[in-house]
């Protein structure tokens, strides 16, 4: 039975107009790669040094990344088991929607529209076009190679999930393929410098700022849960996805983490900005830094890839509540692709590139993105207590209540300690999202009004 929308509307349905209807075309191991693709993104060419100045010892480091990984295979537990009993489109808004209000879930959308994805988007977008001069010697400008990429990826992705999951994967094969070339090479080359002089005794607020950089990087599993309707038998293969999909970036970070620490070490790794880069040109030179950006060239772009694969899902699932343009909602009749929302998405990623504001916006995202992310986890009490689902639901939260309580009291202290380096940011970023509200009410007025009166009484 699809689930009944504000005022009778149906959230994800596959049945109803001919023009609203998405299909199931992804396998399992698509959806694993889509999950691996939303979490790998730059993060871990990068973090591990903001890791290394907070922490300042090889098994803090090492265990600061296993932590998070262990943060992050919860999260993926919950996002399992909320797959599994609301297996459809859209994700986040549909949980958050049916545990507690439409406008929570409207206001998670409202947030990924305007705060999380837009500065996302853009910010991605100009990195590999900087990269691509930087690799190709091309006179373009970056910021126009940001937007021809936004460009020919939106298209790709209006030709059918299958098309964008294609593109999606092949840019995660490559990512994977990167890491693991940088895995070896520190193994086998690799040696490890002279143990440095003098001791840190580095306490738990030390490494409760490591934990933020490390979390970031392990973000992102949750995208998956977007395109719920288009995977084959989403009941049983996303958990699989997500749970797999986790596990497999938590490998390849330790492992990366492990190499850094071996070629450079705790100080060597805190000195630089650049840890992949620093570590392939000391064992490859020249060579091993290009290998490196081309690395960090293919994550932004399959970032791109990913973020224009599923995020335009959750705008679709918003218009076909009636809270959102109602021409969000079509599907391509060739394609069945969510035609207007992959657009939507790319203008506003290359309105916000040729602004120059991405930045800015990026400092507004942090405290946003993890209230819904506690907030979501939250809602798993809510739908278990009304049974949603059904009550014979074969993937269940190990060790819930508590590692899902434990999840969400994560996410709290995530807001909390950003609220508390960045005060001005995060009021900002709320700002932001509360500014939905009025937004909400004017179309559900609208959508109110449109209706047609039954019995003579307005609805």
């Amino acid at each position: 039975m699809p689930l009944p929308g504000p005022r009778g509307a149906t959230l994800g349905s596959v049945s109803g107009p001919a023009d609203r209807q998405l299909l199931p075309r992804l396998g399992l191991i698509e959806a694993t790669l889509v999950v691996m693709g939303g979490i790998v993104g730059s993060g871990i060419f990068i973090n591990p040094s903001v890791v290394a100045r907070h922490v300042h010892s090889g098994p803090l480091i090492l265990g600061a990344w296993l932590v998070g990984g262990a943060v992050a295979l919860v999260g993926a537990f919950i996002y399992a088991e909320l797959a599994e009993r609301m297996p459809r489109v859209g994700g986040q808004y549909a949980y958050l929607r049916e545990a507690f209000h439409p406008v929570v879930g409207f206001l998670y959308g409202w947030a990924l529209l305007v705060v999380i994805n837009a500065g996302g988007t853009a910010a991605v977008a100009v990195t590999f076009g900087r990269y691509a001069v930087e690799l190709t010697g091309s006179a373009l400008d970056e910021k126009l190679i940001a937007v021809l990429t936004l460009v020919l990826l939106a298209g790709i992705n209006c030709l059918g999930v299958k098309s964008g999951s294609l593109v999606q994967g092949g840019l995660m094969v490559l990512k994977i393929g990167v890491l693991l070339t940088l895995i070896v090479l520190g193994l086998l080359l690799g040696h490890a410098p002279p143990p440095a002089a003098g001791t840190h005794l580095d306490g738990p607020l030390a490494f409760g700022g490591a934990m933020v950089p490390v979390l970031f990087a392990y973000g992102g599993w949750q995208t998956a849960n977007f395109i719920a309707a288009e995977v084959r038998e989403p009941r049983r293969n996303l958990p699989r996805a997500l749970v797999a999909g986790v596990i497999g970036v938590v490998v390849l970070y330790l492992g990366a983490n492990w190499v850094y620490l071996r070629g450079l070490g705790p100080e060597g790794l805190a000195a630089t900005g650049t840890p992949a880069s620093s570590l392939m040109r000391g064992l490859l030179g020249d060579r091993g830094a290009t290998f490196i950006a081309l690395g960090i060239a293919i994550s932004t772009l399959g970032f791109l890839s990913h973020s224009l694969l599923t995020m335009p899902r959750v705008y679709f699932a918003m218009a076909a509540d009636g809270v959102f343009f109602p021409a969000v909602a079509r599907v391509s009749e060739r394609t069945r692709a969510p035609v207007v929302a992959i657009v939507l998405q790319a203008v506003l990623g290359i309105a916000v590139a040729l602004s120059g504001r991405y930045e800015q916006i990026l400092g507004y995202v942090v405290s946003a993105d993890w209230v819904f992310f506690g907030l979501s986890a939250a809602s798993l009490f809510v739908l278990r207590s009304r049974a949603i689902g059904g009550r014979d639901i074969r993937f269940q939260v190990p060790g819930h209540p508590f590692t899902t309580g434990a999840f969400v009291a994560v996410s709290a202290l995530v807001v909390l300690s950003t609220a508390w380096a960045y005060p001005m940011n995060t009021l900002i970023g709320l700002g932001l999202v509360l500014a939905g509200l009025p937004v909400y009410a004017l179309w559900t007025r609208r959508r109110a009004r449109a209706m047609p009166s039954v019995g003579g009484a307005s609805p």
